[in-house]
């Protein structure tokens, strides 16, 4: 009856669960917040959810037998039975402080139709059966408070403090001539038996889908952070705090790479880091991001190749418009499209937020391969070094990231070159760093920018209605927070899975 309804809650909850030491968060890595705005803009978009589920929910056949006055036993069956009609008036939806999420939907209007099948009992064989089609009006009320546990790390939604209000509940009887008094033999146990099965079903079924939904969300959120072999574990590490204006939960952040994950250490994490100005927040350690970084080493995504047009525009920037006759003799006369620039990390990056932005800092090696005298296969002309420091500002509009590089230095460590290039160390020094700074770092931050939001999209996030997002980087830790629209199509593809 209500298969969708506790949608809403674990949208709410997203895979909240408890702990021993529910005020610790020295191993919790990301945070998730959802404030009560977020949980009235999920509350209007439910009633035509609840109608589907209504339409699609099983309700079992009713038999039973009646004794009456001057008629003996009546045995009785009701059968198909199914939703004619459906409207929802209202539905609310309320946090209890430390306690439960309280959804309330009112004067709900359900037309229940399906099939009446009677007959008198005489021995042991009952006698003249007869079938008339019945439509039962009702008018109800659901209760559901909302408890949140945990079990051997899975989100346990507890939802058996369910109560169903009926406040009309009128049985209509079709096809038969004189069925008054028929509809009165019927009317009363008939509708009492009615409440008992409605109340049960719903109930049960609110508890069953309640699970499975609380499973699918997290499973779906462990998808969207994994990318071939890397991904997050988003395990609970704390009891949800559950607060008159926000639901908190508290995740691992471990980054797994290939089945194995990394090392938490204590989290800086306290809830007055959050505020409840917006709908959505996201809260991730520096350490979350760091081991992204080595993850992404590891699996020698942090490499980069150069050739043909590409290396041509690093190598005839404006800045070295002047210097080009030098660019030749490096080239030693090769055409760039056989010419070869190999870019790598030689160690993990390190990432450091500050309220300034997020500074990378890594140790890079490029290789430049000419062919020898212009001709022939490439060889290594050129090898160095170099330590690169970068401070980067990220935005998020019109579906995609924008990383903005605010500063940028560099410091040649190691330079190797073969002997017949004719140009002193210093002058190539000089004409790498312009190289590195000028092209070769916005080079990287834009293959970054455009790689992310590629993954972010293939995610399905463009499916979101991202409203006013802000990525706000402070000591240790980064946030992002927005609004957002209704994500209808979360609730439309878990219909098509579940029903």
């Amino acid at each position: 009856m209500a298969r969708i309804l506790i949608m809403l809650v674990s949208l709410l909850s997203h895979s909240l669960a408890c702990s021993a030491e529910p005020s610790s968060f020295r191993d919790t890595g990301v945070v998730f917040r959802m404030t009560k705005p977020a949980v009235l803009v999920l509350n209007e978009k439910t009633a035509h959810i609840i109608q589907t589920a209504f339409q699609h929910a099983d309700y079992p056949d009713i038999k039973g037998e009646k004794s009456m006055r001057f008629l003996g036993k009546i045995a009785y069956g009701l059968k198909n039975i199914h939703i004619g009609q459906l409207t929802i008036e209202n539905t609310t939806v309320d946090l209890k402080e430390d306690d439960a999420i309280d959804i309330g939907i009112q004067n709900v209007s359900a037309s229940f139709q399906g099939t009446l099948s009677y007959g008198y009992v005489g021995g042991w064989v009952v006698k003249l059966i007869h079938s008339i089609d019945f439509e039962i009006e009702s008018s109800i009320d659901l209760q559901i408070n909302v408890k949140l546990l945990m079990d051997e790390g899975r989100v346990i939604v507890d939802t058996s403090d369910c109560y169903l209000t009926f406040h009309k509940l009128t049985l209509h009887l079709q096809g038969d001539k004189d069925p008054g008094w028929l509809k009165q033999l019927f009317t009363n146990f008939i509708s009492f038996t009615l409440k008992l099965v409605l109340k049960n079903q719903v109930c049960k079924e609110i508890n069953f889908i309640s699970q499975l939904l609380a499973d699918y969300v997290l499973e779906t959120s462990a998808n969207f952070l994994k990318d071939a072999d890397i991904g997050i574990d988003i395990s609970v590490t704390s009891s949800p705090a559950i607060k008159a204006n926000y639901i908190e939960s508290h995740h691992k952040g471990l980054v797994v790479y290939q089945n194995h994950s990394g090392i938490f250490h204590d989290s800086a994490f306290t809830p007055s880091l959050l505020t409840d100005s917006k709908m959505v927040y996201f809260w991730f350690s520096d350490q979350v991001l760091n081991s992204l970084a080595l993850a992404a080493f590891l699996d020698k995504r942090l490499e980069l190749t150069l050739t043909g047009e590409k290396l041509k525009e690093m190598f005839e920037i404006e800045e070295l418009k002047t210097q080009q006759e030098i660019v030749q003799k490096i080239f030693r006369g090769a055409s760039y499209n056989v010419s070869l620039a190999k870019v790598w990390s030689l160690d993990p990056p390190q990432i450091i937020l500050q309220p300034e932005g997020t500074i990378v800092k890594s140790s890079v090696a490029v290789e430049l391969s000419v062919p020898l005298q212009g001709e022939g296969p490439p060889s290594v002309a050129l090898y160095s070094e170099k330590e690169v420091t970068v401070t980067i500002q990220a935005s998020y509009m019109q579906k995609n990231l924008y990383l903005h590089l605010s500063e940028a230095m560099i410091e040649i460590k190691k330079l190797k070159r073969v002997a017949d290039i004719a140009v002193n160390d210093e002058t190539l020094k000089h004409i790498l760093e312009k190289i590195v700074l000028a092209a070769g770092i916005p080079e990287v931050v834009s293959r970054f920018e455009r790689g992310i939001s590629s993954l972010l999209n293939s995610r399905g996030l463009y499916h979101f209605n991202i409203i006013d997002p802000e990525i706000v980087t402070k000591k240790g830790h980064l946030i992002l927070q927005m609004d957002f629209g209704f994500p209808h199509h979360l609730l439309v593809e878990f219909l098509k899975i579940t029903l």
